[in-house]
């Protein structure tokens, strides 16, 4: 016993599980419908009860190879393949070819006698029939309302609707059942939801004038599930549920970096621009020249080779080519060799979820390496800040998991600098923040660029000054004055200033070579002067340093004359009569 108590969990078998097909769902049900069991769909009218269940059973028999059938008890068969045909369902087809059958059940009050002993083994003996006939594995029931609106019986009501479920989980077909929302309950009997494994919500809502679809999980027996409120919308290709994805952030990143198109710009950044699948916002006032900015990251992609998909809600795509190529953005080659991809619409024109449905599919149709939507900030007007704030995060995360660099414009209130979308709201989801603000002095407007943050890089902490030129952005060196960063004419003034400072120390300094030159050669002169005085000095010594050796030499050589010889012959001084005699000389 202890034995099978320390078992791991992740032994345990996982509860089988029926993939939809359709797009989202399964990722918020994580994995599908229960297998084999009965699945409630309930919502008001026009929330698109019947044509998810329908899709069930189409994208069951397309993509799964799994037959169905789809029993109706308030449109007819003709009916309802008319109305599903415009997304693309052909239920004829699917008849045809025995995959699908479509029973159509007329229930009228009526032509109904209630009695104790009524029972639905008519409708199980003909549903399993048509299980049986081509092999069913998914049934649809539309709707269980028509089926019991007869019988005002409570008790015999809820007898024949738990008999009905417990019947289609002994068959082990997986089922949809769809059900009109009550009051104050989910459905109108109040006890669909307590006998259904699963019960799925749709909800049909108008806020501020546009409409809006949320779906929610209930519940789902032996299984964990979203828990929040989806978005989901319906359109030509079916059933489009939004569930905010990958949301233990597991998508791959690059070390590759990309061009913003701006040369200035990319070096402000260490490496030379962002990393490729990150996003970058740049957020600033009107007239920053914020598209621009975006226009030059699209034309840089292009010209790497790269498609580019271009998402404006301000500008038709002719005003945008006409606009950009006015600074030396030509956009239209891009455009012609099929690089380049431009989506134009106001945002009012749909909800957020279509907008980001329409994203969606744009994308997976084009295929880009690059996103840029210009601005967000405008869907402000089709959502609160929490529903944009949720819209963008599906939308950054998306992107991100695709790989694809995005680029976000946003407009912030010239009064207080604050988006209007709230950058708390925004600027926390993206990798790169890029402020594009007016520096105003001396009766003139200027812009200024810096980056508030790029996560995994190094960057410039400077405001660089910009101009938009007729050769595209150009970004202007840093100069500084007292009082600090001078930008417009001022700068000019300052530039002035210097280069009159640097003509006066050239001159200064001209002046200073002149002088030491004259020094020099003063110096030099009166070296030479020196230097004749010297020799003059030394030539007298040396000539009467010779003449006293001459003198001293004559002298020595009389002394030594005189020391020689000179004795033998001197001459006897006469005697005196005192004088002493002279000894003799002998010879």
């Amino acid at each position: 016993m202890q034995d099978h108590i320390d078992r791991p969990l992740n032994t345990l078998s996982k509860l089988p599980k029926a993939p939809s097909g359709i797009e989202g769902l399964d990722e918020v049900t994580e994995g599908g419908l229960p297998l084999g069991r009965p699945t409630l769909v309930c919502g008001s009218a026009g929330c698109g009860k019947t044509l998810l269940a329908v899709e069930f059973l189409v994208r069951g028999i397309r993509d799964f190879g799994e037959p169905g059938v789809l029993m109706t008890f308030e449109e007819t068969a003709d009916e309802l393949a008319a109305n599903v045909t415009s997304l693309g369902f052909d239920l004829k087809a699917l008849q045809a070819s025995k995959q699908l059958r479509v029973d159509h059940v007329h229930v009228d009050r009526s032509e109904i006698e209630e009695t104790g002993e009524y029972d639905l083994d008519g409708l199980f003996i003909r549903l399993g029939y048509a299980i049986d006939s081509i092999g069913a594995k998914r049934v649809v029931l539309d709707t269980i309302e028509a089926l019991f609106s007869g019988f005002p019986n409570e008790s015999v009501l809820r007898s024949e609707i738990r008999r009905l479920f417990r019947w289609l989980k002994d068959k082990g077909v997986t089922t949809i059942i769809t059900a009109e929302r009550g009051e104050g309950t989910l459905t109108r009997q109040g006890l669909e939801e307590y006998v259904s494994d699963c019960v799925i919500l749709l909800d049909n809502r108008v806020i501020d004038q546009i409409t809006t679809r949320r779906l929610r999980i209930v519940k789902y027996r032996g299984s964990t599930h979203g828990t929040n409120e989806y978005p989901y919308i319906i359109s030509e290709d079916g059933i489009s549920v939004l569930p905010v994805t990958s949301l233990r952030l597991e998508h791959q990143v690059s070390n590759e970096v990309v061009s913003s198109g701006v040369p200035g710009l990319d070096t402000m950044f260490t490496r030379g621009g962002w990393y490729r699948g990150t996003s970058t916002l740049i957020t600033g006032t009107a007239g920053t020249a914020k598209t621009t900015l975006a226009a030059s990251f699209a034309l840089a992609a292009c010209q790497r080779g790269e498609r580019c998909l271009y998402f404006a809600f301000e500008e038709s795509p002719a005003q945008l080519i006409r606009n950009m190529h006015s600074v030396n953005i030509n956009l239209q080659p891009c455009l012609d060799q099929g690089l380049l991809r431009i989506e134009a619409s106001r945002p009012t024109l749909n909800g957020l979820e279509r907008h980001l449905v329409t994203v969606h599919k744009a994308i997976a149709q084009f295929k880009p390496q690059a996103v840029v939507i210009d601005p967000i900030s405008n869907l402000i007007s089709v959502g609160t800040l929490s529903e944009v704030r949720s819209m963008l995060t599906r939308l950054i995360d998306f992107l991100k998991v695709n790989g694809i660099t995005a680029l976000f414009t946003a407009l912030i209130s010239a009064r207080d600098g604050r988006m209007e979308m709230t950058e708390e709201g925004v600027s926390s989801l993206v990798d790169t923040w890029i402020s594009v603000r007016d520096l105003e002095g001396v009766g003139e407007r200027n812009r200024g660029l810096s980056i508030l943050k790029a996560r995994g890089m190094s960057h410039s902490n400077q405001v660089r000054e910009f101009l938009v030129t007729d050769a595209g952005i150009e970004l202007l060196d840093v100069v500084i004055g007292p009082a600090g960063i001078v930008t417009g004419a001022s700068r000019l003034t300052q530039r002035a200033q210097e280069q009159a400072r640097l003509v006066a120390q050239q001159y200064e300094l001209e002046r200073k070579d002149r002088e030491l030159e004259r020094k020099r050669r003063v110096l030099d002169a009166t070296i030479a002067n020196l230097r004749t005085e010297f020799e003059s000095v030394e030539e007298e010594l040396r000539r009467v340093n010779d003449e006293e050796h001459a003198r001293q030499q004559a002298i020595n050589q009389g002394h030594s004359a005189i020391a020689s010889g000179s004795q033998a012959r001197l001459p006897t001084p006469p005697a005196g009569p005192n004088a002493p005699a002279q000894p003799l000389v002998q010879d």
